[in-house]
Formats: C-alpha cells, structure tokens, sequence
C-alpha cells in the first residue's frame, strides 16, 4: 500500500533527512586515506546521536539477510556497489567509496547516499560518480505529479545506459515514511508511462546504482549483505529522499 504524506509530515520527514544530510556531510569530511570504514561509522552514529536520531540500518534485517546489518551506515568501496559492511579496512589513495545512511527522527526516516574518491581521482571513477548524479537528478526531474514510477526509471536508466554502464537489475529505490522501505518500488531502468502514478504527498527514495564495466551482473560477498560487481569493474551509489508535491519535486534530504 502506498501511503500519501500531508505537508506537516513531509516537513517532519525534512527535518529527519537533514540529519542523514549532516551525517553524510560529516563522513565525507572525516574520509581520507588511512581512516578505518569502522571510523567512519562512528562518525555518522555521532551525528545522529547528538541529533536525538536513531538508526533504521543497524539491527535491519529483510528477508534476503541471514544475519542483522551491524551498523549506521554502509560503506562500499571499489568494487562494492551496496550494502557494504563498516570494517576495519583503512582507506587507501584512490578509493571509490558509497556511503548510504539513514535516520529516524519523530517517527520518520530519511535515506540517502553519495559517492566520492578518496586521495587522487581516477578520470574514469569522476565519470562514474557524475553520471551517478546525473541520473539521480533526472530522476528527481521526472518525479512530479502527473507522471509514473516508470517515468522516474526511464529517465535514471536512460541516463545511465548513454553513458556505457551497468544497473542492478533488482534493486532500486523504494518508497519511504514511517519505515525506511515502503512501497512502491522504483526501479532504476524502465518505460515511461508505466506503474504506480504519482500524487502529492508520495514520498520515495531514488537511489541510481552504476556499475562501470557495463554489465548488469553481481554477486553476495561471503559476509550476507555486501553486492559486489562481477567483473570487479567500480561503481557509484547516490541517493535522496524525495517529496512528490504540486509545487514539485522537494529534496528532503538536500545537503
């Protein structure tokens, strides 16, 4: 079921993401090389405890998990795409790094995730990450009242595939409110006109996952919860909470 948000909601889910916003703001500052994934989670569980926030990601555990996600944050690197475990991995110059967080505040949550390079670029991770952006923002473009999740897709697919790279075929962004994942699914790749319409007061996670080899595939690791690439090619994970309104698309986890 699809639950539609009022306007005092929807500014009651802001105020949530912008301690995912925060706490993503902090990670990337605190990333550099020689800092621990471990570290980092620290970092963001601080943010959310001095903001009062709980966290939907740790003690999380669907259907597909054998054993509970153990922390605040997932952090994937290099080959990893999602659901990447904290560990005591210390970053290394070059790094490709995803880190998704969320939040619970009053009731609601907020999910969001960006992706950087810690130390000296690779071109070719740069293109990876601003194409990841660039379909997040085509996405977020598509999201307006009148259109369809499938709209949404096709313009984060569309995006992608132009540019040479791989999507996770099942898995994409989700609905979001008083739980972390709602309905209606959104895909990352689809046909415009198609699926679930758009209405004011739908609230949904849009969340582009790009594999740079090109090819869809990928694998569990043996740790039950990290996706990595099959081909061992890099990718690249962005995310914001968006409010569906008549005045458009609202970024509620805007940093």
């Amino acid at each position: 079921m699809v639950e539609l948000k009022t306007d005092t909601s929807i500014d009651a889910m802001y105020e949530a993401g912008q301690v995912v916003g925060r706490a993503l703001t902090a990670v990337r500052q605190a990333a550099d090389v020689g800092v621990s994934l471990l570290e980092l989670d620290e970092v963001a569980h601080d943010v959310l405890r001095a903001a009062g926030a709980g966290s939907p990601f740790l003690g999380y555990r669907p259907s597909f998990a054998t054993t509970p996600f153990p922390a605040v944050i997932c952090a994937s690197v290099n080959d990893a795409i999602v659901h990447g475990i904290p560990t005591a991995y210390r970053l290394r110059d070059g790094d490709l790094v995803s880190i998704d967080c969320g939040a619970e505040l009053g009731g609601w949550a907020g999910d969001s995730a960006i992706s950087f390079v810690v130390g000296r670029p690779r071109p070719a991770d740069l293109r990876l990450i601003e194409t990841a952006e660039r379909a997040l923002s085509a996405g977020i473009e598509a999201a307006v009242v009148g259109h369809r999740i499938g709209d949404i897709a096709h313009a984060i697919g569309t995006v992608c595939r132009a540019a040479g790279y791989g999507i996770m075929a099942d898995f994409g962004g989700h609905g979001i409110g008083r739980r972390m994942h709602e309905d209606p699914p959104v895909p990352n790749e689809g046909r415009p006109g198609r699926g679930f319409p758009l209405r004011h007061g739908m609230v949904l996670a849009l969340e582009p996952m790009l594999i740079d080899g090109g090819t869809d595939g990928y694998h569990e690791a043996p740790d039950g919860w990290t996706l990595k690439t099959n081909d061992g090619s890099r990718a690249a994970h962005v995310e914001h909470t968006v409010a569906i309104t008549d005045a458009g698309p609202r970024i509620l986890t805007a940093r």
